[in-house]
């Protein structure tokens, strides 16, 4: 008896141990071939041979944003289909710029936790949990917030000039869900009816904001 115990618990330990081992990059990089037409659990990979340091390199952050929209807000990404050589190594990143007032508005990454610095102005940002409970922070210059994966998370500019803010993400494909656009505007729309029951709003007042998005 004892001895089964034991080879179940070794059974165990190496089921665990393959598990963890099978997450590990088997090469030292893929970078995406964005042309291919293989469907899988993301990009699959160019020859080895014919990659050059131009597959890791992305120039342009420096670049302000245009905020000249009705949001006030720019986002310039760095995921896998800007930068092929983050191909599955599981990070991106991105430049936020805030005209005064701009919001990004609630939204989720599916895929990926969010580190949020602020590298200029004065930014509230927040997340609400699981429990509808919303955690929100005004942050300055140098500040580290931290939006969950998968949590709905807001950013909006209240100081009095523009700002800038850096985030790194935990994919190199985080996704993205804005909420209003993702109720409001979907192809096909959602029934009418759900939503104003939904929002206990009228038929008038969905149909309003299905017309803005």
């Amino acid at each position: 008896m004892a001895s089964h115990v034991l080879l179940l618990g070794l059974l165990a330990i190496s089921c665990s141990i393959v598990l963890t081992s099978a997450e590990s990059p088997l090469q030292d990089f893929c970078v995406a071939d964005l042309t291919s037409t293989v469907v899988v659990n993301g990009f699959v990979c160019i020859n080895p041979n014919l990659v050059d340091a131009n597959n890791f390199l992305f120039s342009g952050l420096q670049k302000k944003g245009n905020t000249t929209n009705a949001l006030g807000s720019a986002v310039s990404l760095v995921t896998v289909s800007q930068l092929p050589g983050l191909n599955t190594l599981g990070i991106a990143m991105a430049r936020i710029d805030y005209a005064p007032g701009g919001v990004i508005p609630p939204h989720t990454h599916p895929r990926a936790t969010e580190i949020f610095t602020v590298i200029r102005g004065t930014i509230d940002v927040g997340f609400v949990t699981s429990a509808n409970i919303l955690l929100s922070k005004v942050l300055n210059e140098g500040d580290v917030y931290v939006f969950p994966q998968g949590l709905v998370h807001y950013q909006r500019n209240v100081g009095h000039g523009h700002a800038v803010a850096i985030v790194a993400l935990s994919s190199e494909n985080p996704g993205l869900i804005v909420i209003p656009n993702n109720l409001f505007g979907s192809k096909p729309a959602i029934p009418t009816d759900v939503l104003e029951k939904s929002f206990q709003v009228s038929k008038s007042v969905v149909e309003g904001i299905e017309s803005k998005l």
